[in-house]
């Protein structure tokens, strides 16, 4: 018996169900951990006094460190394994929350904010790639977008969070609670999560047998005598082998495409509450904006990956992509009333974050096993330069008293970009 193949036909046991749960309950988490500071921005220029600029740079300092954490973290997991990395990257998260919960300086912000960028940008590729070797054949893209829809929803929650409570306490104890749900995710990681068959078979040891029977006990399936042969791909595990002759052109084309992508979607995410604020909505209506928009984010990634598997994935990230490209034109040059905003900010988020997600799909098609985690790694690291840049740029444009029409014209253009990219991949694993 193959177990991959036997994997890849049979029903999800409950033990898949609960690999593809933790997760997405992670990628929660870092719906937590990214957009805090988005939904404290307000106040926290408030108390402390600072520019649209030096706002930019706390922004920036957490999407630097996940820049990083993309290329030099998520990277290890095809090597050492998804559940050392997780406990690694979770557990920076966790410190890197506490710190800023704690500090009071605005180079403190900076440090542990980038501690923090460091840990998601560990773990966001590895997240995408353990859901895949999990599923089935059936619900392998379904997956993969169901975990990406756990980032918007731990926003939104955090949203209605911060909305409620940093009037009365402070965006202190905000950043508290989320280093406490941090732990939790810690301790699940521990005692719960396991490294796939996939990736055992990959990298066999003298103890490989045991732990692959003692997984498959626990997904309803018979022991193996011995373990199946597999045929381990040779090529180096690392950046030189994403541009292998059958790997190079999807490379450069993905990479191109997440640059743009996490441009627009981040600055978005970081921006949407202070511009609603600017307009003159009061602090708990501003934060509802931005719950909105990760509301139409969660639907949005939660459909991606279906709509994909029916109509295909290029196709569909593409028709996201031009439909959002459409939709800020419209707030850009229609006159806001207050629901306007609300309806118009929902549907950014459904298909500029639903599109972005369905390149989780899309690299889990392009690459196989023994590369994966690499190749989502290196594809968001790359990405996350754009999402550094996104911020800042916004900011400086901001100050310099470019309009906010201008602005939604000039950050939607990428998202043509990034779609045209996807639409270019020409590989049989995307139909």
């Amino acid at each position: 018996m193959n177990p991959n193949q036997e994997l890849a036909s049979r029903s999800m046991s409950r033990f898949q169900w609960l690999m593809v749960a933790i997760c997405f309950i992670l990628n929660f988490n870092d719906g937590i951990d990214v957009l805090i500071v988005s939904f404290s921005s307000t106040e926290i220029i408030k108390e402390w006094g600072l520019s649209k600029v030096e706002m930019g740079y706390i922004f920036s300092a957490g999407l630097a460190g996940m820049t990083l954490g993309c290329f030099l973290i998520a990277p290890l997991a095809d090597k050492h394994g998804r559940r050392r990395i997780f406990l690694i990257s979770v557990g920076m998260i966790t410190i890197g929350m506490f710190g800023v919960g704690f500090g009071h300086q605005y180079s403190l912000m900076l440090l542990f904010r980038f501690i923090t960028g460091l840990g998601i940008g560990g773990i966001l590729p590895t997240m995408a790639a353990t859901a895949a070797e999990f599923s089935n054949k059936k619900y392998r893209d379904f997956n993969v977008g169901l975990v990406q829809a756990g980032w918007p929803i731990g926003a939104i929650l955090t949203g209605l969070f911060c909305a409620k409570y940093i009037p009365v306490y402070g965006w202190h104890t905000a950043f508290l609670v989320a280093g406490g749900i941090s732990l939790l995710m810690w301790l699940l990681v521990y005692f719960y999560m396991t490294d796939s068959i996939d990736y055992m078979l990959q990298n066999s040891t003298t103890d490989t047998l045991l732990s692959v029977n003692r997984l498959l006990k626990r997904m309803g399936l018979p022991n193996l005598e011995a373990l199946p042969v597999v045929v381990k791909n040779q090529e180096n595990v690392g950046v030189k082998a994403l541009f292998l002759p059958h790997y190079k052109d999807s490379t450069i084309k993905v990479w191109v495409a997440a640059f743009f992508g996490f441009l627009t979607l981040y600055t978005l995410m970081s921006w949407v509450p202070t511009i609603a604020k600017d307009s003159g909505l009061p602090f708990e209506l501003a934060t509802w904006v931005g719950i909105m928009l990760n509301i139409g984010a969660a639907f949005g990634s939660a459909s991606v990956g279906g709509i994909g598997s029916r109509l295909g994935l290029r196709q569909t990230i593409l028709m996201f992509m031009l439909i959002a490209f459409g939709v800020m034109q419209v707030y850009a040059f229609s006159t806001l009333t207050t629901g306007l905003i609300f309806g118009l900010v929902l549907l950014i988020g459904f298909f500029v974050q639903g599109g972005f997600n369905g390149i989780w799909p899309t690299l889990s098609r392009l690459y196989d096993t023994h590369l994966r985690a690499t190749g989502v790694g290196y594809t968001v690291g790359i990405g996350r330069v754009g999402a550094i840049l996104g911020p800042l740029l916004f900011g400086y444009f901001s100050d310099a008293g470019m309009g906010i029409n201008a602005l939604f014209v000039a950050f939607s253009i990428p998202l043509l970009v990034m779609g045209a990219c996807i639409w270019a991949i020409k590989s049989d694993k995307l139909k």
